[in-house]
């Protein structure tokens, strides 16, 4: 049963305390590096278009009283404002909040900004220290610049949906938008990074990140393999071509483990325990390049044997030898999970929307010193922080947060 008692509010804690961002623009991977930075103490203010939420308030599958939870997580550790950049007086605004800010997040097509009067060069000349992080489809100049980009385009573009899946099928999406996954976690990474040299030289500068390139730097030696032997790596399904063995492996109770010995340490231990200690020296599993010529074979000798145990004898014995072992598990094992349960990474989020807890990932990574943290499960309407962003912050009157009101500026 999800606790119903809401906590009181923690103050910023991480080692980006007392950093401040601006979040811009909607639609995943910038509000995830905002997320990312809030975790780590950083006080992130979510502006929004009044009348024209963050879709993704909206998004999620399981709905309690009307309300969905991948705004528990993205929006968490925000503070959220309305601000109207099209009207003279919501971009005067904004730049007295850039003015006090150390990080703007934008995700929008670039050259948006330029047009609305706030592109980084009007920034920088304000605040020298400003660092703008910029995510964008396909980056911020190059031919297919102006683009408007999704993750699951990227994702196709850039060649690592095609490694994904088995020969011979069409290439199935992973289910989830990991394209802004991936971006969000480079753009976090880019601000970080700006961040220190800021505190060397000073200045600030812009991070240009893509969802297209974010997706291809993840994909290891795929271009130089192609570079120096022509090689078009392509899905191997359960396995990596060439690794071995690091595949699944059906057990006895119907389920199935994955078992990564590819390491020859590793291999000799598996074949101890299997039974098999002349495997190890056989001169088709001999090594890296021999075990990954006859996978095929390896496989089907480790499937015959894991078959003849359950999975938990299998990570049991094979942990315990000091082989790499792990079910496969759905969401309800990883929740139950209890090394993550001691690792804080099933974390509680009190969303007000729903009046209890809900449960999320929890921080990565942690820090010894200066530990982030979850203060909240995310604002729970646009605006819903507008009389403390604009009173505490600019130092606006009640009256005058309530012309700006009025005047749909906010």
């Amino acid at each position: 049963m999800s606790d119903t008692t809401a906590p009181t509010p923690d103050a910023p804690t991480g080692p980006l305390d007392g950093v401040i961002v601006l979040e811009l623009g909607t639609l995943i991977a910038g509000p995830h590096a905002a997320r990312l930075l809030g975790d780590m103490g950083a006080d992130v203010i979510k502006i929004e278009a009044p009348g024209r939420p963050d879709p993704i308030r909206t998004w999620g599958q399981a709905e309690v009283d009307g309300e969905r939870f991948y705004w528990t997580v993205h929006g968490r550790n925000k503070r959220a404002a309305t601000l109207d950049l099209r009207s003279d007086r919501g971009r005067e605004l904004f730049l007295q909040l850039a003015d006090r800010a150390d990080v703007i997040v934008e995700n929008f097509r670039p050259g948006t900004l330029e047009r609305l009067g706030i592109g980084p060069d009007v920034l920088s000349q304000r605040n020298p220290g400003i660092v703008v992080v910029r995510v964008s489809g396909y980056g911020q100049y190059g031919p297919d610049s102006t683009r408007a980009g999704y993750a699951s385009v990227a994702e196709a573009a850039s060649g690592l949906r095609y490694l994904n899946g088995y020969p011979g099928q069409l290439p199935p999406r992973l289910a989830l938008s990991l394209g802004d996954t991936l971006a969000g976690m480079f753009a976090a990474q880019g601000a970080l990074a700006a961040l220190y040299r800021r505190s060397v030289t000073g200045k600030g500068q812009v991070v240009d990140t893509s969802l297209l390139e974010s997706c291809v730097a993840v994909q290891e030696s795929a271009i130089a393999d192609y570079d120096m032997g022509g090689v078009v790596r392509g899905p191997s399904g359960t396995r990596l071509d060439g690794i071995a063995p690091s595949n699944l492996y059906p057990t006895a109770d119907g389920s199935h483990v994955i078992i990564a010995a590819n390491q020859d340490s590793v291999f000799a231990r598996l074949c101890e325990v299997m039974g098999e200690p002349q495997l190890a020296t056989d001169e088709r599993f001999v090594d890296h390049a021999a075990r990954g010529r006859n996978q095929d074979e390896l496989d089907e000798l480790i499937g015959v044997w894991s078959a003849q145990h359950s999975a938990a004898e299998l990570t049991e014995s094979l942990g315990a030898a000091g082989v790499v072992v792990g079910p496969v598990n759905t969401v309800a094992d990883v929740v139950a999970d209890p090394h993550l349960r001691a690792r804080g990474m099933i974390a509680e989020h009190f969303d007000t929307r729903v009046g209890r807890t809900v449960l999320g990932p929890g921080v990565v990574p942690q820090f010894a010193d200066t530990p982030g943290g979850i203060r909240n499960a995310g604002p729970p309407a646009p605006g819903s922080d507008n009389d403390a962003i604009y009173g505490d912050v600019l130092g606006l009157s009640a009256a005058e947060i309530d012309e700006l009101r009025a005047t749909g500026v906010i």
